[in-house]
C-alpha cells in the first residue's frame, strides 16, 4: 500500500507506519506507550499490518480483539458493501487490492484513535489476568500458549472471554482456508 492507501489517509493521529513482524505495520509508538506489546518495552502496540503469503495477502486487525462493537460493526459494513468478506476473529485474508473493500478498511481504522486502542488493549489484558498487576502477583504466563486457536474463518464477533493471548498475528490461511498457526 503507498501513502494514498485507505489505512494512511484515514489514521487517526497517534500512530505510526513501519515493519513489524516482518509485515507493513501501522502502531503506536513508544513513545505513547512505552509499556510496549505484551510488557516487552522494544515493541510497539500493533493496530493492524499487511502481510503478504502464497495464497495470498492478510490484514490483520488486532483493533478488533477487545472490542467485540468494531469487529460486529467491520463485519456488517463489508457485507453492505458487496465484496466477498474472508475473515478469521481478526485478520482479513483477501488475494487482490479489487477483492477488498478498501472504503469499509479506511472508515473502520478511523474509528479507533490511539488512545482508545491502548486502553481498549490493557483491559483486554486485565482481563485475561495479563499486564502489570497480574505480573506482580506472579501470574505472568508465556507470551504464546500451545493451545491457540486457529483463525475461524467465520466472522464471529470476539467476545473479552473469547481472548487467550495477544498475538500480534497467530494465524495465516492454509491452503485449505482454515488457518495455520504461525
Amino acid at each position: 500500500m503507498n501513502e494514498a492507501c485507505p489505512l494512511n489517509d484515514n489514521l487517526p493521529d497517534g500512530y505510526e507506519e513501519g515493519m513489524q513482524f516482518g509485515m507493513i505495520g501501522w502502531y503506536v509508538p513508544l513513545s505513547m506507550y512505552p509499556e510496549g506489546y505484551g510488557e516487552n518495552s522494544k515493541v510497539p502496540l500493533p493496530f493492524v499490518a499487511l502481510a503478504s503469503q502464497k495464497s495470498g495477502m492478510v490484514l490483520h486487525f488486532l483493533c478488533f480483539y477487545g472490542h467485540p462493537t468494531l469487529s460486529t460493526w467491520f463485519t456488517s459494513e463489508y457485507k453492505k458493501s458487496g465484496k466477498k468478506l474472508d475473515m478469521g476473529k481478526g485478520c482479513v485474508r483477501f488475494k487482490s487490492l479489487e477483492d477488498l473493500a478498501l472504503d469499509v478498511v479506511g472508515r473502520t481504522v478511523a474509528r479507533v484513535s490511539a488512545e482508545e486502542h491502548m486502553a481498549n488493549y490493557q483491559a483486554a489484558r486485565a482481563l485475561i489476568g495479563k499486564g502489570k498487576s497480574s505480573a506482580k502477583k506472579g501470574a505472568r504466563k508465556s507470551a504464546v500458549k500451545e493451545g491457540t486457536k486457529r483463525c475461524d474463518p467465520s466472522p464471529t464477533p470476539i467476545s473479552a472471554f473469547q481472548l487467550s493471548e495477544f498475538q500480534p498475528f497467530p494465524c495465516r490461511p492454509s491452503g485449505d482456508g482454515s488457518g495455520e498457526k504461525l
